[in-house]
């Protein structure tokens, strides 16, 4: 009976990104009906899923913490992708989409992600126990890069408006390439232990507990229907995205809902990976995958708009609201608290997920 699920998950998760990139090839620049949207929409979840089962594989087979940089890399591609080619098509109205959907990403994965994540595994296990000194570094590096890209545009004055000049704008995308890789090099090279995850006694687990480690080849397919996935999720995003704004502007909702969507959508494999890991018991991992994604989404989205700015029309605004940067700081704030004693409760949970809360209901209601 497990060998017949085991095969069918692996059909499933083989078919649904052959047939993402087909449904994705015979709707490319088509206006789509209500009904193939629908459709075009499961099949984009279903990719969503395949996506997130083929890169726990990738990621079993290289092991930690390179499997959590693997998928924090493969979702980023995904939203720069998604800003780039909706940026190209949205003119003026799109100044503010690369903002919108890196802040949203922001406090998705370092509010929704890390305070499901504690919540699930102080509720499952008692406390939630992760090593400081990694989580610490991952936290610092994305408070800078948050703070460089998205509050600093606000107080500069070379150009009227929360927007940087072009110098301004080439130094905060070379600086975001290169914290983004002293991190890498930081958690996969020279610290790689601070990035483990730990026992209750504090010692560093480098043993998966789980089935045996995928072989090569089976890695290589994974990685290869990955890419496929994420292919097909791209591009099917952007093909229903115009029913998402057409949906965002009959409700009445401000504009930036249209990146808290996509930042959504984007980061649910993140999600789902992380919520598996809490519940394992394996928070470390949990907190990888959310401040790697936060700092992934800022690091590489940043320097990607920067370049496409310059062949793309209109402005390019970067720099927070009022409202927004103290929600940011606030958040750098309680994360900072969270991080430092290297064990959580559902309390710390669930003072992040109130901020996430905030966030979605000043998104909707400025």
């Amino acid at each position: 009976m497990i060998t017949r699920l085991t095969s069918a998950a692996a059909a499933w998760t083989s078919l649904v990104p052959v047939l993402a990139v087909v449904l994705l090839a015979m709707t490319w620049g088509r206006d789509l009906p209500g009904a193939l949207v629908a459709l075009v929409t499961l099949v984009l979840a279903g990719a969503v899923l395949a996506a997130v089962h083929h890169a726990e594989v990738v990621a079993h087979r290289v092991g930690e913490p390179f499997g959590s940089l693997v998928l924090a890399v493969a979702v980023t591609i995904i939203e720069v992708a998604l800003i780039v080619t909706l940026m190209a098509d949205g003119g003026d109205k799109s100044a503010t989409l690369a903002r919108d959907t890196v802040f949203a990403a922001v406090m998705i994965t370092c509010n929704g992600i890390v305070g499901l994540s504690l919540l699930v595994a102080s509720l499952r296990h008692g406390t939630a126990v992760f090593n400081p000194e990694g989580t610490g570094a991952a936290l610092a590096t994305v408070a800078t890069l948050a703070t460089l890209s998205l509050v600093l545009p606000t107080f500069t004055t070379s150009r009227p408006g929360p927007e940087f000049s072009d110098v301004q704008l080439t130094f905060a995308a070379v600086s975001s390439l290169i914290l983004y890789g002293l991190f890498v090099t930081t958690q996969t090279v020279r610290h790689r232990d601070y990035f483990l995850p730990v026992t209750r006694q504090g010692e560093v687990i480098t043993a998966d507990d789980h089935a045996g480690v995928p072989t090569s080849r089976t890695a290589l397919i994974s990685l290869s229907l990955l890419g496929l996935a994420l292919i097909g999720v791209v591009g099917l995003a952007k093909g229903v995205s115009p029913t998402i704004e057409s949906a965002v502007e009959s409700a009445g909702l401000h504009h930036a809902v249209v990146g808290v969507i996509i930042a959504l959508l984007v980061l649910l494999p993140e999600t789902i990976a992380a919520l598996r890991s809490a519940r394992r018991d394996r928070v470390q991992t949990s907190l990888n995958l959310a401040l790697g994604s936060a700092m992934a989404s800022i690091g590489l989205t940043i320097p990607a708009v920067a370049l496409a700015s310059f062949w793309l029309s209109g402005p390019l605004v970067l720099g927070l609201g009022s409202t927004y940067t103290v929600l940011l700081a606030l958040t750098i704030v309680v994360s900072s608290l969270t991080v430092v004693p290297g064990r959580a409760t559902p309390l710390q949970g669930g003072v992040h997920l109130v901020l996430f809360a905030a966030y979605l209901e000043l998104a909707i209601n400025p």
